[in-house]
């Protein structure tokens, strides 16, 4: 095993051996300098895991030696060593990213604690989170088989999404493969409870929220109390995205309230987003405004028609209220918003629909280079990290903080990454989506995935009279036997969505106070 190489660097080093002895029988490989110059000069020679810094140093003084160090090792932990407890050095120092500092005369347990804090801090969470999530392991399975109602599989998604997060910080590899099998166990006993109970989520009783409720719920109650709102809709975004993203926006805006809806069947934009803006179920909707709804095999874009569904909501809403709908499909209409946002917010309701993470998880399964990108879950958070910091929705967001615009972020639906190929048998006017299908005279196994053969139950139109739908469950991806052993590599490990997930169905709505409206 490799010695944590420190690197001391004080004029009076000479009277420090005690110390060094100290550190050196506790394992730690020690150089030293007597001067700041030769301390670059040996970081720039040498990998080093911290330097410990006099910072009153004739010629080169201590914060010069830092700011040396800095301009070519941002990364390398110092530990600043000083007589003074004088507020400015110190605001000069942290400014210049130290780790720690210690006042002299410095104890050697003093040093030894610091140094294990920097060096073994890694490795102390990793054990330390390792540690917690065996200790939560077999409350969570009991939860996952004694689960009961909708409620209980929100509590249970958050934590596994919470533990998810965690131990891919820490690096956990080892509990993060339990993790996964634990996820896998609560996908096949949500896929039961959503088959047993779904349909009787739209009668009278203790139902959660679904998409048709999302802007009576949260949305129209603040507008309705004169708060001027925006509301951002990332089509396609999981929980654990949101959570990375939160990371990100915290600095801006405070969480007011986290809520975890329930997305419709299918799990695709079609039908989830449509529904959420109409305030109605598809089966409604194409009853009510026929107009505006589209099956798969008919002409134009499924979509396009949200702004007028949004404003029929607001109308049934009696909702007496300015409003303006925009759609952003790429960083050039994201950075003519960012340029409109001012006038836009002459209304008391903004939305804007953002399709990037959605794109993003279709041109993983098209494009070998996207896929490498998003390899797996980790991977695709990342790359919604990446482009969310250097697009113009980020500036959108500090622009709406600074102006004290309370802010809802949410979503249609989430994805889940395919592993399990399940052959269903129709004709050519079945829908194409892989995660769900719309057919007539569809041959499947009842016993692999949720089929419904009276659409009207769960509310969804039908094309003909005798339309089923059918929805994959847990990780699995519905294809056709001809081509079959392509479509099965072909697709195997891609983000899909349109089924029965955790992953696609317990999705985020959050509401956000700017932090400066907080204080």
């Amino acid at each position: 095993m490799r010695k944590i190489k420190i690197l001391w660097i004080d004029d009076e080093i000479d009277l420090l051996h005690s110390q060094i002895l100290f550190l050196q029988d506790k394992g730690y490989e020690i150089d030293t300098a007597n001067n700041g110059v030769d301390g670059v000069e040996k970081v720039r020679e040498e990998a080093y895991d911290v330097v410990l810094l006099d910072e009153q140093m004739p010629g080169l003084s201590g914060l010069e030696t830092l700011e040396q160090i800095k301009d070519s090792f941002s990364e390398l932990p110092v530990v600043m060593i000083t007589k003074s407890e004088e507020e400015d050095l110190m605001e000069q120092a942290i400014g210049s990213k130290i780790a720690d500092y210690l006042i002299k005369p410095v104890r050697p347990q003093q040093l030894l604690l610091t140094l294990k804090k920097l060096t073994e801090r890694s490795k102390i969470r990793e054990s330390h989170s390792a540690s917690k999530y065996q200790s939560e392991f077999m409350q969570l399975s009991q939860k996952i088989m004694m689960a009961g109602n909708f409620r209980d599989w929100v509590d249970i998604y958050e934590r596994l999404v919470y533990w998810d997060i965690e131990l891919e910080e820490t690096g956990s590899g080892g509990m993060a493969s339990v993790l996964t099998d634990q996820r896998a166990e609560a996908n096949r006993e949500f896929a039961r409870f959503i088959q047993k109970n779904y349909p009787r989520w739209f009668g009278e009783g203790d139902n959660p929220v679904l998409s048709p409720q999302v802007f009576r719920k949260w949305v129209f109650p603040q507008v309705k109390s004169g708060t001027k709102t925006v509301v951002i809709v990332i089509d396609n975004l999981r929980l654990d995205q949101w959570k990375i993203l939160y990371g990100l926006i915290q600095e801006y805006f405070m969480l007011e309230e986290e809520n975890v809806y329930y997305g419709i069947l299918p799990t695709v934009t079609q039908y989830a987003r449509n529904a959420m803006f109409a305030g109605l179920m598809p089966l409604e909707i194409h009853k009510l405004f026929p107009q505006y709804w589209r099956f798969d095999e008919e002409e134009g874009h499924k979509n396009e028609f949200e702004a007028a569904l949004l404003g029929e909501q607001i109308k049934r809403e009696g909702l007496n209220i300015k409003h303006v709908y925009r759609k952003i499909l790429n960083q050039n209409e994201g950075r003519k918003i960012l340029e409109e946002i001012p006038n836009l917010l002459n209304n008391d309701l903004v939305v804007l629909v953002y399709n990037f993470v959605d794109m993003l998880s279709h041109a993983r399964t098209e494009m070998n280079m996207i896929r490498e990108l998003a390899r797996d879950e980790k991977a695709f958070r990342a790359l919604t990290r990446t482009w969310f910091e250097h697009s113009y929705m980020f500036p959108l967001v500090r622009f709406l903080a600074e102006k004290n615009i309370r802010l809802c972020i949410t979503t249609d639906h989430g994805s889940i990454d395919v592993e399990t190929p399940v052959k269903i048998v129709g004709d050519r006017d079945t829908t194409t989506n892989l995660r769900y299908k719309l057919g007539r005279n569809l041959n499947y196994n009842p016993k692999e995935v949720f089929g419904v053969r009276h659409p009207e139950q769960i509310h969804l139109p039908k094309d003909h009279i005798t339309s089923t739908y059918v929805f994959a469950r847990e990780k699995q991806y519905l294809i056709y036997p001809k081509n079959m052993n392509y479509y099965i590599r072909f697709f195997k490990g891609t983000f899909q969505h349109g089924g029965i997930s955790m992953e696609e169905m317990l999705v985020p709505f959050a509401v956000l106070k700017p932090r400066q409206q907080a204080r």
